[in-house]
């Protein structure tokens, strides 16, 4: 009897995951604060604050990749995320995602604040007086193509993960990874060609904080498809488990869709 009370008490009558307690959550919000707090000091020229900001990052990627291994040690290995639990995570990232929306919506709010009706301080024009603005139909335009053309390698990856189609998936995943690195490279080479900085006037502003927050996006969805690119490789996604794949697969057409509002809204109508 007392072997038979220990396995009904060991086991689960219900489909949920109870996840164990863990200190991810509140180190990675430190981190986040950091790295918030050393950008800030960055960019008013604090003394160590390039320092700071570099380490609370580097501890933020830290943090990233032992929460996600415990997450895929849940799912993969101990069989936690059951149909019922994969609904609440799909949930949970398109909440994150529209979170992420309203972020950059910010952004846009004060572009097109300062932009629409510009002001006597600006020259009362747009883009302002003395702004050597970017040519869109160069590294701008190259990079939309580069991003669309990432946007359906990740979607013929699902397409194959679905049908079972092993070697294209892997294909398509381990190119979509290397057109993001071919877009971060451009853009970061844009960034240094470029005549004006983050200090010059709203435009320098506006311009850097959406395009450089879009960068850090694109980053973070570089590493997620990486990680599931190992994931893939190492046989842990398979045609019916797979949210890892389908979560980092949404964050990157968020990051597509973003960056098309991006080029219409600063390269091509806010630079003529």
């Amino acid at each position: 009897m007392t072997t038979l009370s220990q396995i009904s008490k060991s086991v689960q009558r219900h489909p949920f995951h109870l996840v164990d307690p863990s200190p991810w959550p509140f180190v990675a919000s430190l981190c986040a604060f950091s790295c918030a707090i050393g950008g800030v000091m960055y960019m008013h020229a604090y003394v160590n604050g390039s320092f700071i900001l570099s380490i609370s990052f580097f501890c933020l990627l830290l943090v990233m990749f032992t929460w996600w291994r415990d997450v895929i040690r849940e799912s993969t290995f101990e069989g936690h995320h059951t149909g019922i639990v994969q609904q609440g995570l799909r949930f949970g990232v398109i909440l994150f995602i529209i979170s992420e929306i309203l972020f950059f919506f910010a952004f846009f709010w004060a572009f097109f604040h300062s932009s629409l009706a510009p002001t006597i301080e600006i020259g009362s024009i747009w883009p302002p007086k003395g702004i050597n603005v970017l040519n869109p139909w160069e590294i701008p335009f190259l990079n939309t193509l580069i991003l669309l053309l990432s946007g359906c390698t990740v979607t013929w990856c699902h397409h194959s993960l679905v049908s079972n189609l092993r070697n294209q998936s892997v294909l398509s995943l381990f190119l979509t990874i290397v057109l993001a690195i071919v877009f971060t490279t451009f853009q970061a080479y844009e960034y240094s060609m470029a005549d004006f900085r983050l200090s010059d006037g709203i435009y320098g502003s506006t311009f850097y904080m959406a395009t450089g927050f879009h960068g850090f996006h694109v980053l973070v969805g570089t590493i997620s498809l990486a990680v599931c690119l190992i994931r893939l490789l190492q046989y842990q996604l398979t045609q019916q488990h797979h949210f890892g794949f389908e979560s980092a697969a949404w964050y990157w057409h968020f990051v597509d869709v973003v960056w098309l509002f991006l080029f219409v809204s600063w390269y091509w109508w806010g630079g003529s």
